[in-house]
C-alpha cells in the first residue's frame, strides 16, 4: 500500500514582508473597509487560503495587544497608515526593545516570535498582516518584573 504525505506549505517571512508590503501600497483596495472602534482594535479577514491569511486591523490612540505569540505561525505587517510602536523581548538577554513604527514600516517575524504592538501616538493607524499557516491559536502574556506569564490560550473562535 503506498504511503501519502500531505505536503503543507508555509510563506517565509520574506515572502510575507512582499505580501503586506504590496497590499499597503495599494490601499484602493482596502481603505473603504476601515472602520474606527473605540471599545477595542476593529479588524476584518481580507483573504484565507490554505498557505496564508491577511487582516485589515485599525488603531485608535491607546489601544494595543498586549504580549502575544501566533500559534507558531510566522508573519509580518505593515503600518500602512499613522504610526505604532512595538515591544518585544531580545534573546538571549530577555531586554524589552521599543520600536517606533512610522506609516511605510514593515515587520516580519518566525513562528516563535513575542510581541506588543500599541498605539502611543495621537491618532488612528491603520495595519496589514499576514500570517502563514493561517492562525490557529494565540497565547497571551503579561510581562512582570519576573518575566512573562501566560494569561490566556485563544482559538480562532475568539478573534
Amino acid at each position: 500500500m503506498p504511503m501519502t504525505t500531505e505536503l503543507t506549505t508555509h510563506l517565509s517571512p520574506a515572502a510575507l514582508r512582499g505580501l503586506v508590503t504590496e497590499l499597503a501600497d495599494r490601499p484602493a483596495e482596502w481603505i473603504h473597509l476601515v472602520r474606527l472602534a473605540t471599545e477595542e482594535r476593529w479588524y476584518q479577514r481580507l483573504r484565507l487560503t490554505e498557505d496564508h491569511e491577511v487582516w485589515l486591523i485599525s488603531w485608535l490612540p491607546g489601544q494595543s495587544t498586549g504580549f502575544h505569540d501566533h500559534g507558531g505561525a510566522r508573519g509580518a505587517f505593515a503600518v500602512a497608515l499613522g504610526e505604532l510602536e512595538e515591544l518585544s523581548l531580545g534573546a538571549p538577554d530577555g531586554a524589552l526593545h521599543t520600536r517606533r513604527l512610522p506609516a511605510g514600516a514593515v515587520r516580519a517575524f518566525g513562528p516563535d516570535y513575542l510581541h506588543d504592538v500599541r498605539n502611543t501616538a495621537n491618532g488612528p493607524a491603520v495595519t496589514l498582516h499576514a500570517y502563514s499557516p493561517p492562525l490557529t491559536g494565540m497565547t497571551r502574556y503579561e510581562l512582570r518584573a519576573d518575566g512573562l506569564h501566560t494569561t490566556a490560550v485563544e482559538g480562532p473562535e475568539q478573534w
